[in-house]
């Protein structure tokens, strides 16, 4: 069941980021975009948060493999 609100409140409170911007958006007025433009924010969006958290994975899985030891150390005398 932990599991569960670890996930379930991030979510909601992502759901309501979101949804709390697009109000904002709209009640600009001004702003017009069309509709394959708030696609491609959109995937623009997902994208960007996948890469930047792939490449965190990545940091740290190198990490905690040790290949980033030998370049840490320094240069040995």
């Amino acid at each position: 069941m932990k599991i569960f609100w670890r996930i379930a409140v991030p979510g909601v409170l992502a759901t309501a980021a979101l949804i709390g911007a697009l109000f904002f958006w709209w009640s600009r007025g001004g702003l017009d975009i069309s509709l394959h433009g708030m696609i491609a924010l959109s995937l623009a969006c997902v994208f960007s948060l996948l890469l930047g958290g792939g490449l965190m994975f990545l940091v740290f899985y190198s990490s905690r493999q040790g290949h980033d030891d030998e370049h840490h150390r320094g240069p040995e005398i």
